[in-house]
């Protein structure tokens, strides 16, 4: 990708989305990043800056009007159903992530996009792979609608890269902590509600169980993973379509620990649901040496670094509790 790109985000109003089409449009201008918008509500705030489409990714013909009239030649492919919600709604779950995947691998092809970044998680991985420093390469098992759509994700994305030379890149992402947008339904969504809660309540309760490991990554380090990616030079990379990428690892213990040090009166219970049975499906901790070295990844923000960073933004958005 370089800076006469004209690129397409899909789910431009999602918790990535809000964030990094902002981002794209400061690097490769406004007027070059079309936010692709599920519904016909106008978009806000600095997603308002540039040129906007209504995109139903589950609709292929709309969708290659989109791109024809746009002249999208990149597409940032973030439309999706969640973890959770997934399996609240495993059939949409599969409409969308797959159906809607393979309707815009389809209009690339057809169309002559040069590149295509969609984003798995770890979600891919369940059973029968390590859980401590999960590796690049292993096996893909997931117990999860949700998981089960990003691994058919990968292998699309790998199919269309073998067979007609589209351009496809992917990170798998851990549990992403922003301060910009709302939970959006994902398992790992506490990491983002109990700062919220923190901030303007001074407790939460949490869905996982306090010894709930899980990798994070800092949305400053998502935006900066995904950048990198779709500017890394094709010729170093090996893989295509699952990058392990993280920041940190944390559990909710520890999560609230670092929150107290800020606000010491902060407290924090534990209620389980069905995510739980999620997450115990998940790694504890990612291998992301593939990303390093066939890119170059390396995250910026550790767990101190987060909450400090976290706390300020929401304090200064939102204020403090009385």
């Amino acid at each position: 990708m370089d800076k006469s790109s004209k690129i397409l985000v899909t789910g431009a109003t999602g918790q990535i989305g809000s964030e990094l089409t902002p981002a794209l449009r400061r690097r490769y201008g406004a007027e070059n990043v079309v936010a692709g918008l599920h519904a016909k509500a106008p978009p806000r705030g600095m997603l308002g800056e540039g040129p906007a489409a209504t995109v139903d990714v589950t609709q292929r013909d709309a969708l290659r009007q989109v791109v024809a009239d746009h002249h999208a030649d990149t597409i940032v492919h973030l439309a999706g159903i969640l973890s959770g919600a997934g399996e609240q709604h495993p059939a949409l779950a599969w409409d969308v992530n797959v159906g809607g995947l393979r309707n815009v691998l389809e209009v690339a092809k057809e169309a002559g996009v040069r590149q295509v970044f969609v984003p798995s998680s770890i979600a891919v991985f369940g059973a029968g792979c390590p859980r401590d420093q999960t590796p690049q390469d292993t096996v893909l098992q997931p117990s999860t609608m949700y998981g089960i759509t990003k691994v058919a994700g990968e292998l699309l994305g790998e199919y269309y890269v073998r067979r007609y030379g589209l351009d496809v890149r992917g990170l798998r992402l851990p549990g992403i902590i922003s301060s910009e947008t709302p939970p959006g339904g994902g398992t790992t969504d506490y990491a983002v509600e109990i700062f919220h809660a923190a901030v303007q309540d001074g407790d939460y309760t949490c869905f996982l169980t306090p010894d709930t490991e899980l990798p994070m990554l800092y949305m400053p380090d998502c935006l900066k993973a995904i950048l990198d990616l779709l500017e890394a030079d094709p010729a170093r990379l090996v893989h295509h379509t699952g990058f392990n990428v993280t920041g940190f690892s944390v559990t909710p213990a520890r999560l609230a620990d670092a929150i107290r040090r800020h606000l010491p009166a902060f407290t924090i219970a534990y209620a389980p649901d069905f995510r739980q049975a999620i997450a115990d499906s998940w790694p504890h901790s990612l291998d992301d040496s593939a990303a390093r070295a066939e890119w170059g990844w390396r995250p910026a923000f550790d767990l101190e670094a987060m909450t400090a960073g976290m706390l300020t933004k929401l304090r200064e958005r939102l204020g403090s509790r009385p």
